[in-house]
């Protein structure tokens, strides 16, 4: 399989309402395509001292700002303009919106140029479906429908970056499964994604022999992937940062009833191949993990406190975490949760703090999400938040000592 190329092409009214710059024209007037002229104009901005660039087209203003304040005296950006992305699931109900009833911005097409406009110059998708009377129909699960998407995307200069679609459920694995998971693959190589993952835990279980299945089969499909130039990625919830039950007593089915206190997230870590499996945290339910998951019970049988370090975690295993959702919270002692989900950098996590931590902010993807974003009375919400959650995501900076 080839990755997917899309040749230059006239971009069409709306990306030139978009972006309509004198850069922009400049760069329909050479005949080019976005990402070449972009490149062009990375290259000459890295033998100069840049300056702010107000006002600027997507395409220019991806290419000039390195993640520094330019002079401002603010410290250094910590998430890069070009990082800056939303997982479609934020905005499940625009996509999902029928726009012959409603003047909102309504399937893919309508969200990618709303988002854009935003600031926002990455996606990670929650699979392929829209709106019926959408441009392209409701399934774009498809050779042709991601050609399509591509085109949208780069039309207002963005990059999908993965997406929550098929993993398998089956192993070993049947012909079917097979098939279906490399179609997902060839798709993921059209949109130009360098990762492809799941929003699932790699297994609900406690018990270390079931992570041992898991980490052979994810091994086994990264292995697949990796074939085709794709990273593989699970996703994670709060349930997976549990302690795993590796260590007697057996209970009446043989199984162990106490752990050695390793979390079952972190055996997984060890037992794949670090160069077939990913992971994308999620830092909420990282910290509804920390709130929950503090204490276990040891082979002797005695109580044991070990409090979870998210971005512990993520620098102990490095660039085995090329992605991030970024959800934020409210601390609320009284759901069994300790937080409550709210815009990003409305809340109560500390993102600086995070990012500085983690660092290497020009490889880390953080995609910006938040599940309660839909309102079933308010429909024009969810890509109100958007804006307020990506202007809170370019306002961090590291502070200064």
């Amino acid at each position: 399989m080839t990755p997917y190329s899309d040749p230059s092409r006239p971009s069409g009214a709306d990306a030139a309402a978009l972006t309509d710059t004198p850069d922009e024209a400049l760069r329909r007037s050479l005949g080019v395509g976005r990402r070449r002229f972009l490149s062009t104009c990375t290259a000459v901005a890295a033998g100069a001292v840049a300056a702010p660039v107000f006002g600027a087209g997507p395409a220019l203003a991806h290419g000039r700002d390195h993640g520094h304040d330019h002079g401002h005296g603010r410290g250094q950006v910590l998430v890069p303009p070009h990082k800056r992305g939303i997982i479609l699931y934020t905005v499940r109900d625009a996509t999902a919106r029928d726009p012959l009833a409603s003047d909102l911005p309504s399937g893919f097409r309508e969200v990618f140029k709303q988002l854009a406009r935003h600031g926002y110059r990455q996606v990670e998708f929650a699979g392929y479906r829209q709106h019926a009377n959408a441009p392209g129909g409701d399934n774009l699960e498809t050779v042709e429908g991601a050609r399509l998407l591509r085109r949208w995307l780069d039309d207002y200069g963005l990059r999908a970056q993965g997406n929550h679609g098929f993993i398998p459920s089956s192993w070993p694995l049947t012909a079917a499964d097979k098939d279906t998971f490399k179609k997902h693959l060839e798709i993921a190589n059209i949109l130009g994604m360098d990762h492809m993952g799941t929003g699932g835990d790699p297994t609900g279980s406690s018990y270390q022999a079931d992570w041992d299945v898991a980490a052979d089969k994810w091994n086994a499909l990264g292995e697949i992937a990796r074939r085709e130039g794709i990273k593989l990625y699970t996703h994670n919830h709060d349930s997976a940062y549990g302690f795993l039950l590796d260590r007697g007593p057996l209970d009446d089915q043989g199984r162990p009833t106490r752990s050695s206190g390793i979390r079952k997230l972190e055996y997984f870590l060890k037992v794949t191949d670090p160069k077939l499996v990913w992971l994308e945290m999620d830092i909420f339910w990282a910290h509804v993990a920390q709130y929950k998951f503090h204490t276990y019970t040891a082979p002797d049988g005695s109580t044991r406190e070990n409090v979870f370090d998210p971005a512990a975690l993520v620098t102990r295993y490095n660039k085995r975490y090329p992605l991030f959702h970024a959800k934020d919270g409210v601390v609320d002692t009284a759901n069994g949760m300790g937080w409550d989900m709210v815009p990003f950098g409305t809340g109560d996590i500390d993102y600086t703090t995070f990012f500085s931590r983690v660092g290497l902010s020009n490889y880390r993807n953080p995609m910006v999400e938040d599940d309660n974003s839909p309102s079933a009375t308010d429909p024009a919400q969810s890509l109100r938040e958007a804006k307020i959650s990506y202007d809170n995501m370019a306002a961090l900076r590291r502070r200064r000592r």
